[in-house]
């Protein structure tokens, strides 16, 4: 678990967004990236069997239709998403990815996006230009391999250091990979019911904070890519200080 450095001092509270602007580059990521080009041997080990069985499926295929649909078949969860990517980049560039890496979406970007399609000998004769394995596509898909990896840790460590700093809080939501909480879950009356949010504050009780017709539910949205916990308040007025090095201070009623 995370702790703060004993001789941290408290940060001075901020009010707007506007506050964390000057020291913006502190807020970043806390990872490391890859350097290129030493990525490039794992990358050819990990893609080269993705980029062979594109090829057979390929030179099996009468239609790039009918590539994507054989694609879909493909009982492998990891392998199927890989090769989705290598026909998005070789046939069809719009296609959204998220659709791609759903098989029961198949069909339905066809009949969508099917008339954009590269026809399938033009398909293979590009690929046909390239070396196999081709070190630039490994490159990209090499870029996918950890993505989401590095916000799911900062997800992790923001829960972690608010309930070192806020024990009589309760956090709920998932703290890496895992469906959002919704609105309609947290308020039987609420407007919107499938709205999703990142996590949800309570009290220690688990009901009601304030005195107030709905709990005073926080909805704080970690940007991953700044490192800056959004604070959205729902139904009570409330003040935190936030900062990644630690929850500074504890919650207080403001109005």
């Amino acid at each position: 678990m995370d702790r703060l450095p004993p001789s941290l001092p408290n940060p001075t509270p901020r009010s707007s967004f506007a506050d964390y602007k000057d020291d913006g580059r502190t807020w970043i990521t806390l990872a490391t990236g890859e350097y290129y080009p030493d990525v490039l041997k794992e990358a050819l080990v990990l893609y080269e069997p993705v980029l062979v069985l594109f090829s057979k499926y390929l030179r099996e295929s009468e239609s790039s239709t009918r590539l994507l649909l054989r694609i879909a078949e493909e009982q492998s969860i990891w392998m199927r998403i890989q090769l989705a990517r290598v026909f998005r980049k070789y046939v069809s560039p719009e296609t959204p990815v998220e659709m791609l890496k759903k098989k029961s979406k198949a069909q339905q970007i066809c009949d969508q996006f099917g008339t954009g399609f590269r026809p399938i000998h033009i398909v293979q004769a590009a690929f046909d230009s390239r070396p196999l394995p081709d070190e630039a596509l490994c490159a990209l898909l090499w870029e996918y391999k950890d993505r989401g990896k590095k916000g799911y840790d900062i997800t992790s460590r923001f829960f972690s250091l608010f309930r070192q700093q806020f024990p009589s809080l309760v956090i709920k939501g998932p703290e890496r990979a895992g469906r959002d909480i919704r609105m309609g879950e947290v308020f039987a009356d609420y407007p919107r019911p499938t709205r999703p949010v990142d996590f949800v504050i309570y009290d220690e009780s688990g009901s009601k904070c304030w005195q107030s017709a709905w709990p005073a539910t926080i909805r704080i949205a970690v940007a991953h890519r700044k490192m800056i916990a959004l604070v959205a308040i729902l139904a009570v007025p409330m003040k935190f200080s936030v900062t990644l090095r630690g929850m500074a201070s504890e919650p207080k009623s403001c109005l």
